[in-house]
């Protein structure tokens, strides 16, 4: 398995740190099939016009920023616009000082593409568009790129997507503002392009502002960002993109919010986003939250909390121990010993062709070293895919820079089995905060 240097570092780094990479992520993939082909069949639907939602559960460190991103990388790969965000304090999905906003701003700015995989990429989307109606009028009509008479032809072409947005909440208002960015990029006016590009990225503070600048009466607000994104995602298939996904991560920063009230507007926004996406008012459009059963299934403080979501999303009478991965909320469950190892042996070939080693640690060693770890006290409920991963990587880094240290001593001393044990009692303690909150 050859993997650039590049990347090696990153996943290494990364993983060790316990923060997901963004690159690499098919090296080191293992189990999440069923998983991954269920939100994989969503892709489909939101390709072929319809849209989606999905809650993805699991405990911290379980897997859920890893599934996200491996899906994320995939569906860039099948021409979809990505757009994700990290929920905190300051970023919800309704507030009253426009932490609500603040979420759309931070999903405009991640906005990517197979060719902008970084973010940033809605000037590169607009400019593409812009450039494909010029050729396509330009195929159609016979005339050059560069004859004057080319930019009514292209302006019919326009109209064309314009009208199918006009119909839609705002969509006149954003319909005019892609015809202004149209105009300022025949003209070479790059300060117009530049307040366009201001106003979709939901920076004007006042209508009045945005009144003098642009002619436009309106501004994205707390109350309507998500009506903007149905607007990206329509008008993203209009240029040639399959679709538009949302990846709305940490969903228990809504479930910590103190004031009930403000939980309930929070919890009342997704309502609206799943009934929109269920109903079929949303076309294109796919969004997946992320969060830990807790911030789901408590009756108090959580999504359940609010009755109208709760008789939605709650497991039916005949789930039992049958996993339904075509339900809205998807459960990760544990992934197994045979799995784990299969990730530490890939682990460890990436180590040692990062370092330019010949790989120390052998089979023997990275099955005892996954009996240990699922062999502590509480690991059946406790363990995650992060705590192996980051031991592991510790293991191979202190192998490496101590040749002498033989594996299987290093895994049977006693400060490795002490750190284990306060993983696993730091994890239960946290489950028991959260349960108590």
């Amino acid at each position: 398995m050859k993997i650039p240097r590049r990347i090696a570092q990153t996943l290494i780094n990364s993983l060790k740190g316990g923060v997901v990479p963004r690159v690499g992520l098919p090296y080191v993939t293992v189990g999440r099939k069923a998983e991954i082909d269920a939100l994989l069949h969503d892709v489909d639907i939101i390709a072929g016009g319809g849209a989606s939602f999905r809650f993805i559960v699991g405990r911290y460190g379980s897997g859920k920023s890893f599934l996200l991103q491996t899906i994320r990388n995939y569906v860039m790969a099948k021409n979809f616009v990505v757009v994700d965000a990290d929920l905190s304090p300051e970023r919800r999905l309704q507030g009253t000082r426009g932490q609500g906003l603040a979420t759309y701003k931070e999903l405009i700015r991640n906005m990517s593409t197979k060719t902008r995989p970084e973010g940033g990429a809605l000037s590169l989307i607009l400019d593409r568009w812009i450039s494909s109606v010029q050729q396509e009028a330009a195929q159609a009509s016979g005339l050059s790129v560069t004859d004057p008479a080319l930019a009514s032809e292209a302006e019919k072409r326009i109209s064309a997507v314009i009208a199918s947005l006009s119909e839609m909440v705002h969509g006149f208002d954003f319909a005019r503002l892609l015809t202004l960015y149209y105009r300022a990029s025949l003209s070479g006016d790059d300060e117009s392009k530049g307040k366009v590009l201001k106003w979709f990225r939901g920076e004007y503070a006042t209508k009045t502002e945005a009144r003098q600048e642009l002619g436009v009466n309106i501004i994205i607000t707390d109350d309507d960002w998500y009506e903007h994104l149905k607007l990206f995602a329509c008008f993203l298939q209009q240029a040639g993109y399959a679709g538009m996904l949302v990846l709305i991560d940490e969903l228990v920063n809504i479930y910590k919010i103190p004031n009930a009230i403000t939980r309930q507007y929070n919890y009342e926004k997704i309502l609206t986003m799943y009934n929109d996406t269920m109903q079929g008012k949303a076309r294109h459009l796919g969004v997946i939250l992320c969060g830990t059963p807790q911030c789901m299934e408590d009756p108090r403080r959580g999504v359940y909390s609010y009755e109208a979501l709760r008789s939605r999303l709650a497991e039916g009478r005949f789930s039992g121990q049958h996993k339904d991965l075509l339900s809205p909320v998807i459960r990760l469950q544990p992934l197994t010993p045979e799995e784990m190892l299969i990730l530490v042996e890939k682990l460890a070939g990436i180590h040692a062709e990062l370092y330019e080693y010949v790989q120390i640690v052998q089979q023997q060693d990275m099955a005892d070293f996954i009996e240990i770890e699922f062999g502590r006290i509480g690991a059946d409920e406790h363990i995650t895919p992060r705590e192996v991963i980051r031991d592991f990587i510790e293991v191979l880094d202190i192998v490496y820079q101590n040749p002498e240290i033989k594996v299987r001593e290093l895994l049977g001393g006693d400060s490795f089995t002490y750190a284990q044990n306060a993983v696993l009692e730091e994890a239960a303690g946290q489950d028991f905060a959260e349960f108590e909150l």
